[in-house]
This record gives structure tokens, C-alpha cells and sequence, in this order.
């Protein structure tokens, strides 16, 4: 059992380097990494395509180094868990799964099964990590490699939300005058 420390009662929350104000814009950046993993795992839970779950599984164990180096108040130059190759890993597999679908000529709505549904939310809180990482790298150092790997993943969670689309022959509704009328 988990011991009770009730620290964070008075607006605070500690950091590897002392307590910081739960409204840092680190905290509110490790807490949107730590929102999107938690939806990538309900994606993972509803997702039947091994393809896409063996993703996710490395994404998930990705974002938890991500989520303990902004604990961590790291200088620049430092030894980061995220490295360029963990991007070009990203990109790989977007081109990969990217290779198995039909290419898209309108804006896709986001949508369609459960699990491409669960996907999307995920794509649109990678863009929020994303935001929150870019500003808090106004003010303090933020591995560049973490900036580019979130930025990658929202392409590969769109990607992935039109690849389980797919595979489940669940149609795609693309938006636009033409969309609207079902056409």
C-alpha cells in the first residue's frame, strides 16, 4: 500500500530539486504527458490491431522517460533519456503504418470506431504536451529531442486513428460542404 503524504494540499508538488507551484509550467507539462499516456492505454485497451499495440506499448514506456526527465530539472547538455533515435523510430513507424492506407485527399473529422475515436483524443493531447513543452522551453532548458518526439507522435496517432479505421472497414467522414451533406 501506497503511503499518504498530503504534501500537495497547499498548491504545491515536489520536483527532483525542491517543491515548485502545481501550476509550473513544468508540472503542466509532465501532467500532460502523463494525460496523453493515460490515453494511449485506453486506446491500447480497445484496439485489436497488434500492429498499433505494439506501438503504443513503446510509445507509453517513451512518455514515462519523458514525463521523469521534466520531473528533473536537467541542464542543458545533460544526459537525456530521449535521443534522436527514439524520433526516427516514431517516423518509421508512421511511415510503415502509413504505407497500409489509402491516401487522403480532404480533412479527415476525427471519429469513426472506439478505438480510432480514443486515438484522435490522444493525437489532440499530444498537441497540447506540445504547446505547454514549447512554453516552458521559454524559460527553462527542454531537451529538443522530447519537442520533436511529441510533435512526431501527434502525426502517428492521426495515422494510426485512420490505419484501425481502416482495418475495421469503418468509413472515414471527411469535412467540407460535401461531408456534410453525407456525400
Amino acid at each position: 500500500m501506497m503511503k499518504k503524504v498530503h504534501n500537495g494540499d497547499k498548491g504545491e508538488t515536489s520536483l527532483v530539486g525542491g517543491a515548485v507551484s502545481k501550476n509550473d509550467p513544468r508540472v503542466e507539462a509532465y501532467g500532460t504527458i502523463d494525460e496523453l499516456s493515460s490515453f494511449i492505454g485506453m486506446a491500447q485497451s480497445v484496439s485489436t490491431q497488434e500492429k498499433v499495440n505494439v506501438i503504443l506499448d513503446r510509445v507509453q514506456n517513451d512518455l514515462f522517460s519523458i514525463g521523469a526527465e521534466l520531473a528533473t530539472v536537467t541542464a542543458k547538455g545533460s544526459e537525456s533519456r530521449i535521443k534522436a533515435d527514439d524520433v526516427l523510430w516514431l517516423e518509421k513507424s508512421s511511415d510503415d503504418v502509413e504505407s497500409h492506407l489509402t491516401p487522403i485527399r480532404k480533412f479527415v473529422l476525427p471519429g469513426g470506431s472506439n478505438v480510432s475515436s480514443a486515438l484522435h483524443v490522444a493525437r489532440t493531447v499530444a498537441r497540447r504536451a506540445e504547446r505547454r513543452l514549447v512554453s516552458l522551453s521559454k524559460s527553462e532548458y527542454v531537451n529538443p529531442e522530447i519537442l520533436r518526439y511529441v510533435n512526431r507522435l501527434s502525426d502517428l496517432l492521426f495515422i494510426m486513428a485512420r490505419y484501425c479505421n481502416e482495418k475495421l472497414g469503418v468509413k472515414e467522414r471527411t469535412w467540407g460542404p460535401e461531408g456534410m451533406l453525407g456525400i
